[in-house]
């Protein structure tokens, strides 16, 4: 029922251009894009917002080409993606270190476990920073990470194992033991 919703919704703004059916698309998905792209930026709310923003803008524009053969999420978040990837590979080519951001958010942060989990998150390497927030935070199954991501399931199996793996061993040695 929330996809016959949602399609209903992205059919007004597409053919009618309803930018109120927009918003409600917006209020609905705002939380999930915006908490996708805090646990990416480890914990930068403001570049959360700024990308959030800029993945609103690009759905907006690019809804008429949305067909429908996956979820509206689904596709929303494929646009959250890209959004990121684009960010990180605009900032690799400007030669910005993200330890250094990292570092600041988390000396920045009053809640040690919030510290160490995005001080865990940003050991990862980008995919499996990625496939690890989609499933675990998300809770997005295999098969919708790959149609975000665009990766094989085999190679998103891949990436959680070992994401998870680097997590367990991270917060092991600062002091979480599993219960």
């Amino acid at each position: 029922m929330a996809s016959l919703s949602d399609l209903s919704l992205v059919t007004q703004v597409a053919v009618f251009g309803n930018r109120n059916a927009f918003d409600k698309l917006v209020v609905k998905y705002q939380s999930p894009v915006r908490r996708f792209f805090l646990h990416q930026t480890t914990g930068d709310g403001q570049l959360s917002d700024d990308l959030a923003q800029d993945t609103f803008i690009k759905a907006y524009t690019n809804i008429r080409q949305f067909r429908g053969s996956a979820s509206f999420s689904t596709w929303l978040m494929r646009i959250a993606y890209n959004v990121f990837y684009d960010y990180t590979r605009s900032r690799a080519s400007q030669g910005t270190a993200d330890i250094e951001q990292v570092q600041m958010i988390a000396s920045s942060s009053s809640s040690s476990l919030k510290m160490d989990i995005y001080d865990a998150l940003a050991r990862l390497k980008p995919d499996e920073r990625t496939c690890i927030t989609l499933q675990l935070i998300d809770g997005r199954p295999i098969d919708e990470i790959a149609s975000i991501t665009g990766m094989p399931s085999g190679t998103v199996k891949s990436h959680l194992s070992r994401g998870k793996e680097k997590l367990a061993t991270y917060l092991k040695q600062n002091g979480y033991e599993r219960k």
